[in-house]
């Protein structure tokens, strides 16, 4: 970020149904090198119409022209306490400026916000650490890497062991294609989060991704021999970047190596398309989904979650590694599917 420039800076509010002010602000985030595909303008209705989060996308302008952006949204929820996050369900946030005097701007005016609404804490789910003076949580980290050009290159890129699962895959038969449709997708994806205990989001909500992104959201399906459905991945394309994002699979998966199968399909076909950057995407250390990006090659890059507290004493914990959750956890996997997919929209809205 540069210093600041002559000229007022204003902090606006960018409204739900502002459609030049989405494209302005999406053209923003498509040049700002500190944004990423979940500082787009779209995620504000998204929140809105699937979960009820109010959302406020807080942008910095000077003589008409945007010099960073901040996307928010409350979150209220009596299990979970009431929040104020940069951005729900999405690894990444915080703010995206050019210079430092927007980003200061937003970042004083979202702690304003957050006194204002009476929330317990304001989370920023940066990438670089910002605020130093500010509590933070290194739980999770991302993975990235290079895509080559050549698609030969990265099949040798991936390390022995897991290469020779994507070629069992490759010899077990199995096939990828892509889905406009999130109904199989779903059925995988909320299968394999009931074995996991955790709720599943509603399957409207993944259809509202396609609907909303288009071509910048897709849905891979892998399938058997047979045509089964063994393992679905549903990505975000940004700039020149995959982002394998939601993913699920069938207890058979395992045994035909649907799972390495899948993602190197995902890579192969970004190479193809000249895409440079394979986001892994967000794990926690110590995971089972951390060791198998490990085992890719990937090397995990610190996130910084960095938080304001005003009504708690420390960093909340909603996530599956807190002890006080495990519990539930094995309650949750002994619910029948049916009862679980009825019952996790309810819950899962309050755990962004």
């Amino acid at each position: 970020m540069s210093g600041a420039p002559s000229g007022t800076l204003q902090v606006k509010r960018l409204a739900l149904k502002d459609a030049d002010g989405a494209r302005r602000w999406d053209a923003f985030v498509q040049r700002c090198p500190a944004a990423t595909f979940f500082h787009l303008a779209a995620w504000q209705r998204i929140l809105r119409r699937q979960f009820g989060h109010e959302g406020y996308f807080l942008y910095a302008e000077r003589d008409g022209a945007i010099e960073g952006v901040l996307p928010l949204a409350e979150n209220k929820s009596r299990l979970f306490g009431h929040a104020l996050v940069g951005l729900p369900f999405a690894v990444y946030g915080g703010v995206a400026a050019d210079s430092d005097d927007a980003a200061r701007a937003l970042e004083e005016e979202a702690q304003a916000l957050a006194r204002r609404l009476g929330v317990e804490h304001l989370e920023l789910r940066n990438v670089q650490r910002r605020r130093p003076d500010w509590p933070h949580q290194d739980l999770y980290v991302t993975f990235r890497k290079e895509i080559l050009p050549d698609e030969e290159a990265n099949m040798l890129a991936i390390p022995r062991k897991q290469r020779a699962m994507v070629r069992k895959g490759i010899k077990n038969e199995l096939k990828a294609e892509i889905d406009r449709d999130v109904s199989r997708f779903f059925t995988l994806y909320a299968d394999n989060v009931h074995r996991h205990g955790t709720p599943a989001m509603p399957r409207r909500y993944f259809q509202a991704l396609l609907d909303e992104f288009g071509d910048a959201a897709e849905v891979l399906i892998v399938t058997g021999p047979q045509g089964e459905p063994l393992s679905g991945v549903l990505s975000f394309y940004f700039r020149d970047e995959v982002l394998p994002y939601y993913a699920g699979d069938a207890v058979a998966a395992r045994d035909l190596a649907a799972n390495d199968f899948k993602y190197w399909e995902l890579m192969r076909r970004a190479c193809g398309r000249g895409l440079k950057v394979f986001d892994y995407g967000r794990s926690k250390q110590g995971t089972g989904s951390y060791a198998f990006k490990k085992n890719w090659g990937f090397e995990p890059t610190p996130l910084h979650y960095e938080y304001c507290l005003y009504k708690r004493e420390a960093v909340p914990q909603n996530n599956p590694s807190n002890a006080k959750y495990q519990l539930m956890i094995k309650a949750w996997r002994r619910l029948p599917l049916s009862v679980a997919n009825w019952l996790g929209p309810h819950i899962v809205r309050s755990l962004g």
